[in-house]
């Protein structure tokens, strides 16, 4: 059985317990956008759109999980993917009752912390059943976002992330 994560703070001395977990309350498009522009798109705890003079963009969230060698629980991150309209429509229209065999492609849309810029790093969206959130995955490729999902990460790399976000 795998282990709990747990760690002393080297920047506070306070333990921390439980997988890391850090989330974006938008993606950052929406957030880089005049008051007008937010206030005329729609912003739920699952779901973004909005229109500005590049047209309209649609964004859904999701968890990006990364898995802690030797620990139950993934370093979560709750992020924001955009989607095409057309997939958007489909992920709406199956909201309540998700085909967990549909894949959208999106784009990350925010900027984690630690790494090298992930914004506009390609995804795929995997819709779950059960009420949970998409499970969103980073195409493979040489980011170390990247690298750390389809590899996972040691602990001690788990809490240097963790230690950074939280002291920064």
């Amino acid at each position: 059985m795998a282990a709990i994560f747990a760690f002393r703070c080297a920047a506070c001395s306070q333990v921390h317990e439980g997988s890391p977990s850090f989330g974006f309350r938008a993606p950052d498009p929406y957030l880089e956008q005049p008051k007008d522009v937010q206030a005329a798109g729609r912003l739920t705890s699952d779901l973004c759109e909005y229109e500005d003079e590049n047209g309209a963009h649609f964004f859904v969230r999701g968890c990006l999980e990364v898995p802690i060698h030797g620990i139950s629980e993934p370093f979560l991150w709750g992020v924001w993917a955009s989607l095409s309209e057309q997939s958007y429509r489909r992920y709406v229209e199956t909201y309540d009752n998700p085909d967990s065999t549909d894949r959208f492609f999106g784009w990350l849309c925010n900027y984690l912390p630690y790494y090298p810029t992930t914004y506009a790093l390609k995804t795929h969206v995997h819709p779950r059943t059960g009420g949970d959130r998409p499970y969103v995955v980073p195409e493979k490729t040489d980011h170390p976002l990247s690298i750390d999902f389809h590899g996972g990460i040691s602990v001690a790399r788990a809490q240097e992330i963790a230690e950074v976000i939280i002291h920064r």
